[in-house]
């Protein structure tokens, strides 16, 4: 099952690919943190277009790191914080090449056990547990991935998992903030 789109962005064209493209999910992924969603999840667009070719991670990886860095500080910036997620973006692609033989899907595919594909989601740089199961909990409602014990590992607090469309944005932050509060 492959979604048309998904509803993380305002801008059509970055939605069809992060549903299209699982680099695209992946970089998305990698850029949601410490700016909106709509932005986070805009960024892989941003970065294609940039590049003037598709999204992949054999051709991020193979930029030297100061190239990354010089597209992600084009106005205006894929993230607020440039060139540290331009660094980690440019690891994230040469992992998915060294080590994923260049097919993100391989982090869940063919796999039986959630925690394996948990455990899998936490070796990407910057991928901890928290946003393994965020992206996890992502890939399970939009891809049909769910193996045994999937549902252990969905977030069970406020996330980008609930969202199924872009009304549903709005709410998410005003529950997510709710919910820090009440962690605090």
């Amino acid at each position: 099952m492959t979604p048309r789109a998904l509803p993380f962005t305002n801008d059509d064209g970055a939605r069809r690919l992060l549903a299209a493209n699982p680099l695209a999910l992946m970089t998305g992924m990698v850029l949601y943190q410490q700016i909106p969603v709509e932005k986070a999840f805009a960024g892989p667009a941003v970065l294609q277009e940039r590049l003037g070719k598709d999204l992949t991670a054999a051709r991020v990886a193979s930029m030297d790191v100061d190239d990354v860095i010089s597209i992600f500080q084009e106005t205006p910036a894929i993230h607020r914080f440039p060139a540290n997620m331009a660094k980690r973006v440019h690891a994230t692609c040469t992992y998915v090449v060294e080590e994923l033989d260049e097919s993100v899907e391989s982090l869940w595919s063919g796999i039986d056990e959630a925690a394996q594909v948990i455990k899998n989601m936490k070796n990407p740089p910057g991928f901890g547990d928290y946003k393994a199961r965020v992206y996890f909990g992502v890939v399970s409602k939009w891809f049909d991935v769910k193996p045994t014990g999937w549902k252990g590992f969905v977030p069970d607090w406020p996330s980008i998992v609930d969202v199924d469309s872009l009304e549903d944005l709005a709410d998410l932050k005003a529950r997510k903030k709710a919910w820090k509060e009440s962690q605090a």
